[in-house]
């Protein structure tokens, strides 16, 4: 239909005619109410933006010390599966305290154990790292 036509059954509707597609041959356009439409795509992309959000994960940190109990370390080791269930990253850092910077094996051996509590969908990102007092290892899920 010609420009002139639409824009008269525009006017008699008392909405507006709004260009969709300007770069086509011939341009798109759509007789709509303008504020509506502002409205609706305003609302779409807060929708968006939302789940954006939603999808970023998240960077968590657990601390576990050393001398550590086996049923402190499965509590935490659920919560770390919990975070990972939700889409988070986890950085598991293993605290030395006075002396026990003397084993640091050990450290490694408690990171590898909780590695392997986790199960087989938890994946360390590189190898451990030493920063000062602490043991740490970024785990992410599969």
């Amino acid at each position: 239909m010609s420009s002139r036509e639409a824009q008269l059954l525009a006017r008699e509707a008392g909405v507006d005619l709004v260009e969709i597609a300007a770069a086509a041959n011939p341009p798109v356009v759509k007789i709509i109410d303008w504020g509506k439409y502002q409205y609706q795509k305003m609302k779409e992309e807060a929708k968006n933006r939302k789940k954006a959000r939603e999808k970023q994960s998240e960077l968590k940190q657990m601390k576990i010390g050393l001398k550590i109990s086996d049923n402190d370390l499965n509590i935490k080791v659920r919560k770390i599966r919990g975070f990972l269930d939700d889409g988070d990253r986890v950085k598991v850092m293993i605290v030395f305290r006075g002396r026990e910077m003397a084993h640091k094996e050990l450290g490694t051996e408690l990171l590898n154990r909780v590695v392997e509590l986790l199960g087989e969908d938890a994946i360390m990102e590189g190898k451990p790292q030493f920063s000062g007092r602490n043991l740490s290892v970024g785990i992410r899920k599969k």
